[in-house]
């Protein structure tokens, strides 16, 4: 199995070119409050100013628990800066916290890249750990 990473890489980047990627803390809870079915996965990303910012933190636990309740697979990424390389342009880091890959409106899709993740994420749920992290590779 190729590793995490670059499985993650492949589905947004996926996503992106297909319309089904959302960015941002907001635009994430708007689409889970409005569509909830329609969320495949979910990423959070961490950086420095993490652990200084109350309001980020009660919005991961928001997300993190209504993702665990609707059986939407998340991971977490510590290279905010990458995400944001991975997801859009340099104007997006502030908002890159939160990135929801959304199913496609119509007809059934598959994405190998989003299945191993999901697998990545089940496993890591048979051994007790409910929020992975995945290093995003390099360029």
């Amino acid at each position: 199995m190729q590793s995490p990473g670059k499985s993650l890489t492949e589905a947004l980047l996926c996503a992106y070119s297909e319309d089904r990627l959302t960015v941002g803390v907001y635009e994430s809870a708007k689409i889970m409050t409005d569509d909830p079915d329609s969320v495949s996965f979910c990423v959070l990303a961490m950086d420095e100013d993490f652990q200084c910012d109350i309001a980020l933190q009660i919005h991961f636990t928001l997300i993190q628990s209504f993702c665990f309740d609707n059986d939407i697979s998340i991971v977490r990424v510590s290279d905010m800066q990458r995400m944001a390389e991975v997801v859009g342009d340099k104007a997006q880091l502030e908002d890159a916290h939160c990135v929801l890959i959304t199913s496609p409106a119509e007809g059934p899709w598959e994405d190998p890249a989003l299945e191993k993740l999901h697998l990545f994420c089940e496993e890591s749920r048979s051994v007790n750990d409910w929020l992975p992290e995945i290093i995003l590779p390099e360029r």
